[in-house]
């Protein structure tokens, strides 16, 4: 039987390789600095390659050691996606799950799904992990998440995504603007704005753009929001006009602002929220019911709006 690496020997260097420094990777796999080196010597000995270059202030993957840490990820991944699924035949809702959220999904849907959550999966350990989409991605990919709630469309790879509903934008301007409710604002009127967004990587950007076709709208070029919140105490402020989700809306992001809402118009007034997980993964079943709750959840939302 061919000799082969070990899992071990693979998340040493996969360890080093992202780290470029032994005593860090040591560090992120809990053992000591030799045993790190040693670990790598010996699969540089299985595989007659050499994996990493050593200087005594640096070390620098070559391009094997780099092609060998990239199919490691996988394997890792796989092996983890494996415990996982034997772990879920057994006890499929319980145990720990890390759940990724982006920045404007987390704030407003988790404190009202939370409670459900606890309830429907009293034995699950939630970890919760708010960051941009492609960051939440990389890490689903690397086996940091094992799944997140994200805003469509966004391409996904290989991920496989359970649809939880839309969410439909509304135009926020100051008081006084001539926004108002039940009126829709049409794709063009907004075009014609000072169009408050978030800054570039928030995925919202580019979904409230597509949504009524702004590509020729006039954005400010002196704001970029790094919040919901920001962007609408800006409006509130006089400086321009916004795209909100509904699901901030209902949260009440601009109770006691003086402010107008209106819906917004057009074909695709809205993104889609979806639940995404690696194709690999063990506990697809588990990731369902999350799913199920967190639908009914965004349902009920819409419904008490």
């Amino acid at each position: 039987m061919k000799p082969t690496p070990t899992l071990r020997q693979l998340r040493y260097l996969v360890a080093v390789v992202d780290r470029c420094h032994f005593g860090q990777a040591a560090d992120a796999c809990l053992v000591s600095q030799s045993t790190i080196s040693a670990g790598i010597q010996e699969l540089e000995d299985l595989l007659g390659v050499q994996l990493l270059e050593r200087t005594k202030r640096s070390v620098v993957p070559t391009p094997i050691g780099r092609a060998v840490a990239e199919r490691a990820r996988g394997l890792l991944r796989e092996a983890e996606d494996l415990v996982d699924m034997a772990q879920a035949a057994g006890r499929p809702l319980a145990g720990p799950l890390h759940l990724g959220m982006i920045p404007t999904i987390g704030p407003f849907l988790l404190p009202r799904a939370m409670p459900a959550l606890r309830a429907a999966f009293p034995d699950l350990q939630f970890y919760l992990r708010e960051d941009q989409t492609a960051a939440l991605l990389a890490r689903l990919e690397a086996g940091e998440i094992d799944c997140a709630v994200l805003a469509l469309p966004y391409p996904l790879g290989d991920a496989e995504c359970m649809d939880l509903g839309e969410d439909r934008f509304s135009v926020v301007g100051p008081h006084g603007h001539g926004f108002a409710a039940p009126a829709a604002v049409r794709p063009e009127e907004v075009a014609r704005e000072n169009l408050l967004l978030l800054e570039d990587g928030h995925c919202l950007r580019e979904h409230a753009l597509a949504a009524c076709e702004l590509d020729g709208a006039r954005r400010s070029p002196g704001f970029q929001g790094t919040s919901l919140y920001t962007l609408v105490q800006m409006v509130a402020n006089g400086l321009g006009v916004t795209l909100l989700p509904q699901m901030a809306i209902d949260a009440g992001i601009v109770r006691g602002l003086d402010v107008e809402v209106a819906p917004l118009g057009g074909d695709l007034p809205h993104r889609r929220i979806g639940l995404v997980w690696r194709r690999t993964a063990g506990r697809k079943d588990t990731f369902r019911r999350l799913g199920e709750v967190l639908k009914a959840e965004m349902a009920a939302a819409r419904t008490a709006g």
